[in-house]
């Protein structure tokens, strides 16, 4: 199979060019990516519909990948719950070789084409669940192999790749296969690459958690006030939407505690006024 991402960069004798032009090189590949997406949106957003009927159901999102995609997946599972309120075991991320693998790279973790398998077996997967495997070569055993083993168990497989008709497309139920061809250094998928995995990711959660009803309007509604920054921000976000002061939009933030449950509270207080 020839891997696109493998192949050779157009551009060349990079360590003669400055800095400036490096980066203008750099910039003209990467705003290639968001226009391979948009084809791409009505299979994302079938993607979306099924996960989140699953959810509803009582399952659960899996990522799981080697490497640099390993750990953007591991970002948008960790990014969910602060973000939408949802608990830690809704989206998960695994990768190859472990959480250790997240800072340091583990020498052939991504080659074992059981041990995927094994890890999500750790979570209980179960044909509630749902698994998006996430590879740029779409040929990483650990993956391929995890996504194998999900499907003969009936769980929802999607994946998210660089190459077209990959292995992991083939055992993939839904793939989304972003062809970003040559990188601007030749093989390194953590540029193009991830670049779309990372926008794809974000696609799908986002939109995933306003199809749970974890958005109103605009509104992260359900985040978690965890710092100083985020609990001003929903100080805001009630003042707004009951048109009155920070003073009492703060209070009603401190006495229940989430955006939410403040602005309905305050709203059953105008009522009662009224």
């Amino acid at each position: 199979m020839q891997k696109i991402t493998e192949s050779a960069s157009p551009y060349r004798h990079l360590e003669q060019k400055s800095s400036e032009q490096l980066l203008y090189w750099i910039n003209d590949e990467d705003r290639k990516v968001p226009e391979l997406i948009r084809p791409l949106i009505p299979r994302i957003a079938g993607l979306v519909d099924k996960i989140t009927d699953r959810i509803l159901a009582g399952g659960r999102l899996f990522y799981i990948g080697a490497g640099t995609s390993g750990r953007l997946g591991i970002v948008d599972a960790s990014e969910c719950p602060p973000t939408f309120g949802v608990p830690h075991g809704l989206v998960i991320g695994l990768i190859a070789g472990g959480d250790g693998a997240i800072r340091k790279a583990v020498e052939f973790a991504e080659d074992d084409p059981e041990q995927g398998w094994k890890d999500l077996q750790k979570h209980n997967i179960n044909f509630r669940d749902s698994i998006i495997g996430i590879a740029a070569s779409g040929t990483t055993p650990y993956v391929v192999g995890a996504l194998k083993h999900a499907r003969e168990e009936g769980i929802l497989t999607a994946c998210i790749s660089n190459n077209p008709d990959t292995p992991l497309a083939a055992v993939s139920d839904i793939s989304i296969e972003i062809i970003t061809g040559p990188e601007f250094i030749t093989g390194s998928t953590r540029m193009k690459a991830g670049t779309s995995q990372k926008l794809i990711l974000n696609m799908i959660s986002t939109a995933l958690m306003v199809r749970l009803g974890r958005v109103e309007d605009n509104k992260m509604v359900d985040m978690q006030l965890s710092n100083r920054k985020l609990l001003e921000r929903g100080i805001r976000m009630v003042a707004e939407a009951l048109e009155t002061d920070k003073d009492k939009a703060k209070a009603l933030l401190e006495s229940h505690g989430s955006v939410r449950q403040a602005i309905i509270a305050g709203m059953k207080e105008e009522r009662t006024k009224k």
